[in-house]
């Protein structure tokens, strides 16, 4: 922990923390602070002047990054026969359902998203308690829930990704690594910022981005003017 804070002083000193930077600075200054010893995820952090608690501002949706998220994304598709053989074979790592939803009741965690076909979504749901928390219950909205298995499996393994608004007004992705180029790391950032302002819901009141900023997974942030994102 302590080279790790060394490393966070250097990077924080290496530029003004208070300056606002346009995308392109950003995504540099990222790039150029990111010093550990693993590949870095990029992330953004926003935050969105909506009332979470209102349900028609909460801001939630999907975005299929243009180059990937850099990550091995690990899915379970839950169904039955003959659609846990389809999902395997467009690449889902496990597919089945009683002795999966044995294994997810039991704690089992060697997962990062479930896909589920509408027939199976009654057992599935039982373990709300379970798969909430953890963020992994399937839902409509986002894609995971569908008998195009296929699809899903290949749009997950692709680069797509979902997000929500917390309960603070935050939203937090990660759209990359920071071993990515700039240009790279530019798309999916452009991606997802505007997913993120197509999403604004319309009762919404006042200014919708309050605050963006850019990070590496253990370095500082960098904030971002959110005028050079080419939307209002």
């Amino acid at each position: 922990m302590k080279n790790q804070g060394k490393r966070y002083t250097k990077a924080a000193k290496s530029f003004d923390r208070t300056a606002v930077n346009d995308v392109k600075k950003a995504i540099d200054i990222v790039k150029s602070t990111a010093a550990a010893k693993f590949d870095e995820s990029f992330d953004i952090s926003m935050n969105l002047g909506v009332d979470p608690r209102k349900a028609d501002q909460l801001v939630r949706g999907t975005v299929a990054l243009p180059h990937g998220t850099g990550k091995s994304v690990r899915v379970l598709v839950v169904a039955k026969a003959p659609k846990d053989k389809e999902a395997l074979e467009a690449g889902a790592d496990f597919a089945g359902f009683t002795e999966y939803l044995e294994k997810l009741q039991g704690g089992w965690a060697d997962i990062d998203i479930i896909i589920a076909t509408p027939d199976v979504m009654g057992e599935l749901g039982k373990l709300g308690r379970v798969l909430g928390p953890r963020g992994l219950m399937p839902n409509p909205k986002s894609g995971t829930v569908t008998f195009d298995v296929a699809k899903a499996v290949n749009e997950v393994k692709a680069g797509k990704i979902e997000f929500r608004v917390d309960k603070a007004g935050n939203v937090h992705a990660s759209v990359g690594k920071c071993s990515f180029s700039a240009e790279q790391l530019s798309d999916n950032v452009n991606a997802f910022l505007g997913t993120i302002f197509r999403a604004k819901p319309g009762t919404a009141k006042g200014k919708y981005v309050k605050s963006v900023t850019f990070s590496s997974t253990m370095g500082p942030g960098v904030r971002v003017d959110e005028n050079s994102m080419g939307h209002d």
